[in-house]
């Protein structure tokens, strides 16, 4: 006959009390660990989408062509800030300088979404914008802000000088300043153009003021035979920018 071998060997209530014990404090660790990292991805989206909004704003400096900044965002369109962040994927106002959108959302509202994805945080909550120099963000329980530029002025009010010579590089004098015109074309801040005319002084310099950023309509026009120089120029946030021009034959 076989003998059987039986165990009641088991875990005593102390026992059993402590491995939950252990386990409980594993999964609390575990809990706030998950927190911790969940924060940190959620601030750092929200970084992210930040920059993403500022370069919808002002441009990004570093899209180029030729060398050549070619993204000025809303406000080298429109020539003023946005006033929400709604203008920044339908137009504000029914401008003709208006090219949105320039970010992208696929769940505005106007599409049949629940809410506009673009303008919320990492936490849900709404991006606080209007129509200043800095986008904040305030779902974490303080606050994360991104300026677009340095101050307001460095968006809207910037300086071109030109230069005017001719072929030879000779300068018009107080005789020939009249016969020269420069005009200078940009967005007006309400969905259409503005064209500005001066002359240059005796020593063929002109000078602008108060322009947005983004790139611009210079024409030199000769006036005795009305032959026009066109080109397009940069303005960028915060300069002052100089530019020299030449025309085309020995004009005087």
């Amino acid at each position: 006959m076989t003998a059987r071998l039986t165990s009641e060997t088991g875990y005593s209530l102390i026992e059993l009390i402590i491995v939950i014990v252990i386990v409980a404090i594993i999964a609390s660790v575990a809990v706030k660990s998950l927190k911790g990292t969940n924060e940190v991805v959620r601030t750092e989206e929200t970084k992210a989408e930040l920059e993403q909004l500022a370069y919808a704003v002002a441009g990004n400096p570093a899209v180029l062509s030729g060398g050549a900044r070619t993204d000025y965002g809303y406000v080298g369109d429109v020539g003023a800030l946005p006033p929400n962040l709604d203008a920044l994927v339908t137009n504000p106002g029914g401008y003709g300088t208006w090219d949105g959108p320039y970010v992208r959302d696929d769940f505005y509202v106007t599409a049949g979404g629940a809410s506009s994805e673009f303008k919320l945080d990492g936490w849900g909550r709404a991006y606080v914008y209007s129509g200043g120099n800095s986008i904040v963000s305030t779902g974490s329980g303080s606050s994360i802000s991104r300026n677009i530029a340095n101050a307001t002025d460095d968006l809207l009010y910037n300086d071109l000088s030109i230069a005017v010579v001719d072929i030879d590089n000779d300068l018009p004098g107080t005789v020939f300043r009249d016969s020269v015109r420069i005009v200078l074309t940009h967005p007006d801040g309400a969905g259409g153009y503005t064209s500005r005319t001066t002359n240059p002084d005796g020593n063929g310099l002109a000078v602008f003021d108060s322009i947005p950023i983004g790139r611009h309509t210079l024409r030199t026009v000769y006036l005795p035979t009305n032959d026009t120089l066109t080109r397009l120029i940069n303005i960028d946030p915060g300069r002052s920018s100089y530019l020299q021009t030449q025309l085309f034959s020995d004009v005087w």
